[in-house]
């Protein structure tokens, strides 16, 4: 068939084709648009509807985002730096079910051969089934975060290695050191070999026809130094010294660190040191109890100031759960660093960010989000990211437990 300006599937009346396809494309684009303005549906109206949604989708185009705008970015650091600190909003809450997944082996965790992935606001994105070996796994874990940024479901991604982390982040739930169950069995001595007696310092626990549980030695020691005038901060930061115990160790007396902490409570040389603790009795867990709960004291001292300095005019309820969180953050990374972050000029900032903005955070968010910012400076990483989190966890594992219930240390919130 033959196709000209007089007959054919592209007649043109006018000679242009592009003119004779006009009304066509305006009553397919348009007719909506020349309805509700009421206008006649004439070439130049169709002409400037056409222009205007070319230009609408234009705008569009820059604004939705698309496969080309999934960066890979080299670090995945830079991640944590471009993240604004409102976006802490929530971060615990979520921080918190993915960590409870890997520590409890519940959801997506209920299969420990599995690595998830979470986002910079601690949002669960996804998931891989490891594979035959760690290069092969990193290979899916890699894979995975390509295909999430592709999906928009991450707006960056960034490779990871067996040596350094990747985003979105990953954590594997295969956790061959952690036993929820039989740490607290320990910890209230439901069997008799978790049971123990000793002495220290004047102080006699238990016996060896009655021997007692970590819990009561713990107890008994806190009331020993309390009644001595060794240590003056309040019982309510107990429930969370027990709960560190567990993420410690899980109550194991010989548990030792890669950075040679040992014991129960995982106390340094420096620390047992300063404790005066011999060395035959350094890993006595009556002995690691009470030099423990001397730097908890010693913390406790040095970081009320800096602390009020920046968030003495918070709410007393948050303030005070506040200050909790942040003295167990420094049993980990040591007071020093923790008032550092209260006060250093560019670690502080998002302290100084959440102080200001405190009515839209929660107390652990701000906790949360005082570290996350700062990653990647003076040592903090992903174990001190969570360390607070997991400690969370534990306490109230063991406070569940029947045991625990009704014990005086467990009646009283945990969380905001």
């Amino acid at each position: 068939m033959t196709l000209n300006n007089s007959r054919g599937l592209l007649h043109n009346p006018t000679g242009s084709l592009a003119t004779g396809l006009l009304p066509v494309a305006c009553g397919i684009m348009s007719a909506m648009w020349i309805r509700l303005l009421n206008v006649p549906a004439s070439p130049s109206i169709c002409r400037i509807l056409m222009l205007s949604q070319l230009l609408l989708w234009g705008v569009l185009a820059g604004v939705l985002p698309s496969a080309a705008s999934a960066e890979r970015v080299d670090n995945w650091l830079d991640v944590v730096r471009q993240t604004p600190y409102w976006e802490s909003q929530g971060m615990a809450r979520n921080l918190t079910t993915i960590r409870r997944w890997v520590l409890l082996s519940e959801g997506y965790c209920s299969k420990p051969q599995r690595h998830i992935l979470f986002d910079h606001r601690g949002q669960f994105v996804g998931f891989i089934d490891n594979a035959d070996n760690t290069e092969a796994t990193n290979r899916r874990l890699n894979e995975a975060r390509e295909r999430l940024a592709a999906e928009h479901r991450v707006a960056d991604w960034s490779p990871g290695t067996d040596m350094s982390q990747g985003y979105p982040f990953a954590l594997s739930c295969n956790q061959p050191y952690v036993d929820m169950n039989e740490s607290i069995a320990r910890m209230v001595g439901s069997e008799k070999d978790y049971r123990l007696w000793g002495t220290w310092d004047g102080l006699r626990v238990g016996s060896a026809t009655s021997p007692v549980s970590l819990v009561t030695l713990i107890r008994l020691v806190y009331e020993h130094l309390e009644d001595q005038g060794r240590i003056s901060f309040p019982a309510s930061v107990m429930p969370t010294f027990m709960g560190k115990t567990i993420i410690e160790s899980g109550g194991i007396k010989h548990a030792l660190s890669t950075v040679s902490a040992r014991g129960i409570m995982q106390l340094r040389p420096s620390v047992l040191d300063d404790c005066e603790i011999p060395k035959d009795f350094r890993l006595h867990r009556m002995a690691q109890v009470d030099c423990a709960l001397r730097l908890v004291e010693q913390n406790d001292r040095n970081l009320q100031q800096p602390f009020n300095a920046v968030f003495g005019k918070l709410p007393e309820k948050k303030r005070r759960l506040l200050y909790g969180l942040l003295l167990t953050q420094a049993y980990q990374i040591g007071v020093g660093r923790m008032i550092e972050l209260l006060q250093d000029n560019e670690l502080g900032k998002a302290a100084q960010y959440f102080t200001a903005h405190a009515d839209h955070l929660s107390a652990e968010d701000i906790q949360v989000g005082m570290i996350y910012h700062n990653m990647g400076r003076r040592d903090l990483g992903m174990l001190t990211l969570y360390y607070v989190t997991d400690v969370g966890i534990a306490t109230e594992a063991l406070c569940a437990s029947s045991e625990m219930q009704n014990d005086a240390w467990c009646d009283r919130p945990l969380r905001e």
